[in-house]
């Protein structure tokens, strides 16, 4: 369709004729995303408010559908790339947000802390130091005022206002690390999303949302024994993308539920079904959680 047919055809959203309105908007959804540059023009010279409101749906739709898309094409694709994946999730509620402008800030982030770590240091002085710059001069910390805020899933806020959750804040300090050559990995921990230094035989723990706290592998035994859980080996080695994904998504899920949004409840829970492996166990209830 050319850009004459588009408009008239968005034109008809205010027709009185209930079952033309219900063909236009299914033909819009049709269309795709291509159709919300024109609709928000629309929105903008429409006076009249129930036309605004199917026009606000109808764009929630459309760029709900594009979330979808992205993040099963990024699955299909091997979730080779975290940020690309963090940035899908936000995308649910900042539609416009800039990939490039993340990757910009993530590099901000990694010249600082590269002026103070050197390849030559033990691994731990090697964390040390990066939680140094990243707690103390970044300023990055627990978001513990408003832990369950659909907000601490959104990696673009979190760079923003330096206050995560345990994920939020591991990937971010993950990513970081990753870029300085420090093989840091994240950690399924019931409850607790963690990291792990893990190179040859040198492997230990790192609780970002106790300000980069290392801890061992028998602090992780004592942890899940007073859980009353069976040892399992995700618990002590590094997960995929995917699963940090899907672990955000729940999280973000969570957030919702206690807001009491069914809606976004819901629509969470189909992104997250558009990434689950057919043959994959249900989720731990215990993972619902930071």
């Amino acid at each position: 369709m050319n850009d004459t047919e588009i408009k008239a055809l968005i034109s008809l959203l205010d027709d009185e004729d209930h079952e033309i309105t219900e063909h236009v908007e299914q033909r819009i959804r049709e269309l795709g995303g291509q159709m919300i540059p024109y609709l928000e023009t629309e929105w903008e010279g429409s006076f009249n408010p129930v036309v605004q409101k199917k026009i606000e749906e109808l764009i929630h739709d459309l760029q709900y559908q594009s979330v979808l898309e992205r993040i099963k094409i990024w699955k299909e694709g091997g979730g080779l790339d975290l940020l690309e994946g963090l940035w899908i999730v936000a995308t649910y509620q900042y539609p416009d947000l800039s990939l490039e402008n993340l990757r910009r800030d993530i590099e901000q982030l990694y010249y600082k802390v590269w002026l103070e770590v050197r390849t030559d240091m033990h691994p731990v002085d090697q964390i040390k130091t990066l939680n140094n710059v990243f707690f103390n001069n970044l300023k990055f910390a627990a978001n513990t005022k408003h832990f369950h805020s659909p907000a601490n899933s959104m990696i673009n806020v979190v760079l923003e206002t330096r206050r995560g959750n345990p994920i939020s804040l591991c990937v971010i300090y993950m990513l970081i690390a990753q870029k300085l050559g420090i093989p840091v990995y994240g950690v399924n921990l019931p409850s607790l999303f963690v990291l792990t230094y893990k190179q040859g035989t040198t492997q230990f723990y790192i609780n970002v949302f106790n300000r980069g706290l290392v801890f061992s592998k028998s602090d992780i035994d004592h942890y899940i024994g007073q859980l009353n859980l069976k040892q399992n080996d995700t618990f002590y080695q590094p997960c995929s993308h995917v699963d940090i994904i899907r672990r955000v998504l729940r999280n973000l899920m969570l957030a919702f539920e206690k807001n009491g949004d069914t809606a976004r409840v819901q629509e969470v829970e189909r992104i997250m079904d558009a990434i689950q492996d057919e043959d994959a166990a249900p989720p731990m209830s215990d993972y619902t959680n930071k």
